[in-house]
């Protein structure tokens, strides 16, 4: 593993969007879930994101869009829930609409070593 920081085990919560390069910078992969509280399909896929941060080598971004609308743009999320695979720093996958915890963690492990 190149990272030097420990893969987070839980959802990492956004809170300067400064920060998403580095957080994207240091993990050799990161699954970043764009969702909203209020939207029903992120709630239920809750479980997924949090087991694919415990049970897979990817550290796990949850960025909400109400708040970070300029990352969402940036992303060219228009749906939600999106979710973006990111490998080596660079974008790998996207996924629009909820997806299964088998989905993301197949999608997590296409891209982990």
């Amino acid at each position: 593993m190149s990272s030097t920081d420990a893969v987070p085990t839980e959802p990492i919560q956004l809170a300067d969007p400064d920060e998403f390069d580095d957080y994207v910078a240091d993990h050799d992969v990161v699954l970043v879930d764009f969702y909203a509280d209020w939207c029903g399909p992120c709630q239920m896929m809750e479980p997924a994101v949090e087991a694919v941060a415990s049970d897979t080598d990817a550290a796990v971004l949850k960025v909400d869009v109400d708040r970070h609308q300029g990352l969402a743009g940036e992303y060219g999320v228009q749906g939600i829930p999106t979710l973006l695979v990111f490998a080596g720093g660079e974008l790998a996958e996207r996924m629009v609409g909820a997806q299964t915890e088998a989905a993301l963690a197949g999608a997590v492990e296409e891209h982990t070593a």
